[in-house]
């Protein structure tokens, strides 16, 4: 039995994607046709990639695939006390959830902002 892929797009990852990033581009493409791969986005790292890059919010929400994942309260407590929201909400997401039992990891174009964070990376840098 294989198991289930989650990855979430940190804001990097998004902008990358705008820009014709092909590790990017494959793994959204994946996550649309492969059964059991599944992309996922924070909305707070939706608007700091639209802040960074104008039109990338429109661009990955009209992607079939990706899942936007809403700030919840419990989100908004977590990221109320951190300085970066895009990052605290991408981390608070992808730690273990009754969907995801074993979390997820995180793409990004940045890896060294998430060295110190328990969590897995996926490096899209070119």
């Amino acid at each position: 039995m294989t198991r289930d892929v989650h990855v979430f797009l940190d804001d990097s990852a998004m902008v990358a994607a705008g820009r014709g990033s092909v590790l990017t581009s494959r793994l959204i493409h994946r996550a649309h046709t492969e059964p059991g791969w599944f992309l996922y986005v924070s909305v707070c790292a939706l608007v700091e990639a639209d802040r960074a890059r104008p039109g990338t919010a429109e661009h990955i929400a009209a992607l079939p695939g990706i899942t936007i994942v809403d700030l919840d309260l419990p989100a908004a407590l977590s990221v109320a006390r951190a300085t970066t929201w895009a990052d605290a909400h991408t981390l608070y997401a992808a730690h273990p959830s009754p969907d995801r039992p074993d979390g997820a990891v995180i793409a990004t174009t940045r890896p060294h902002t998430w060295k110190e964070q328990p969590v897995r990376t996926l490096d899209l840098s070119p």
